[in-house]
């Protein structure tokens, strides 16, 4: 139902109007090598591709490391798009192993507080890079959260 909601708000809201491919600095290197945007917008519309556990001095060193780096990241590109965690309507995440799924609701519970978004979490065998246990990505409306 949520899905059929996005869908019509979609066309609502973003008929007629272009995609904004939206690439932060820091990510610019990593987009154009895998060839992915981070995020794109359309009209107040987000969907942002999946954040992972590495920022500027590496990756993560466990999963709760990693997970906090991951919504960081997310929050990172949303504000970069306009957008905010609070804006979040559907996250994905996806896990390497049970651990790394505890350490991400608990890193998760920090940054959503109220008026949670749908979640859907994906046990996987791997990542794209050795060592990744933890990946998330959203899509997020902008204004939805009332504020």
């Amino acid at each position: 139902m949520l899905r059929l909601a996005l869908l019509f708000l979609l066309i609502g809201s973003a008929f007629g109007q272009t995609a904004e491919h939206i690439t932060p600095a820091p990510q610019a290197a990593i987009a154009e090598a895998w060839q992915f945007s981070p995020a794109v917008r359309v009209g107040n519309m987000v969907w942002v591709s999946g954040q992972v556990g590495m920022g500027a001095n590496g990756m993560g060193a466990d999963a709760a490391a990693q997970s906090v780096l991951a919504l960081d990241n997310l929050a990172y590109v949303l504000s970069e798009a306009g957008a905010s965690l609070s804006d979040v309507v559907e996250l994905t995440s996806y896990h390497v192993g049970s651990e790394s799924l505890d350490a991400f609701r608990a890193a998760k519970a920090a940054v959503f507080t109220a008026a949670y978004p749908a979640w859907t979490a994906v046990e996987v065998s791997g990542l794209a890079a050795l060592g990744l246990v933890v990946e998330v990505k959203a899509v997020a409306v902008i204004g939805s959260a009332g504020e």
